[in-house]
């Protein structure tokens, strides 16, 4: 499994005492799998999603990643697995605007330590059809471009998962679907497992499975097989 999850929970204190987020949550999920995780505000979605990732260390239970116990990790082995597995896309892009397209995207690369890094950066731009911008910075890009140049560095290591937060919450409808458009076929043919937290249930459906959160628990777990999803053209 790539992901295994046991009796995760989540506690952080407030002013008004310890608040608990997560409350025993028990999942797992294969490679390749497009896992959508929807639920109202506040039912621990995006929290599930940074365990999941290792962003966010759980007060209870057992996390693997690849089966590594992420809680028995340092800080700096944590980044390295991070770094050379997981890929995060988040509502607002998160680009360095100090930095062109090309750069961004080429930045964990070198981080890494890839000779190749701009290389394989700007292929992936090319594969977002941003090639013609990779020298823009992201003030120069629309808001859909800059998440277009967000994916890009997000599966430029080519990561065995990607976690999308929300990755269309910024965007107008149309644009939104053409970066899911990109989203879906790119981690298909990488084999990229994708687990995405969304308010839209037109994207939650292009997942091969749902999870509905409430109350910090998974309240429902269904599976569906929608076949290959390579996406659409990107505007």
């Amino acid at each position: 499994m790539l992901i295994e999850l046991e009796g995760i929970s989540l506690t952080l204190p407030s002013q008004a005492g310890n608040v608990e987020i997560l409350r025993g949550i028990d999942l797992a999920v294969g490679g390749c799998e497009r896992v959508g995780i929807v639920g109202p505000s506040g039912s621990g979605k995006s929290s599930l999603l940074m365990i999941i990732g290792g962003l966010e260390r759980a007060t209870a239970g057992l996390a693997r990643l690849l089966g590594e116990d992420l809680g028995a990790l340092d800080e700096d082995r944590l980044a390295r697995l991070r770094r050379d597995n997981v890929g995060v896309v988040f509502q607002s892009f998160h680009l360095i605007p100090t930095m062109t397209a090309l750069e961004n995207v080429a930045t964990p690369l070198e981080l890494a330590g890839r000779a190749d890094a701009f290389d394989r950066a700007a292929e992936v731009l090319a594969e977002v059809e941003l090639d013609h911008r990779a020298e823009h910075y992201p003030a120069q890009l629309s808001g859909g471009e800059q998440q277009r140049v967000a994916l890009a560095r997000a599966l430029a290591p080519r990561p065995a998962l990607i976690l999308a937060d929300e990755p269309t919450g910024n965007l107008d409808g149309r644009t939104g679907a053409a970066v899911a458009d990109l989203m879906f076929r790119l981690v298909a043919e990488q084999g990229t497992t994708l687990v995405l937290v969304t308010h839209s249930p037109e994207l939650a459906a292009r997942c091969t499975r749902v999870l509905t959160m409430a109350d910090g628990g998974i309240s429902g777990d269904s599976r569906a097989n929608p076949g290959p999803d390579t996406g659409g053209a990107a505007a």
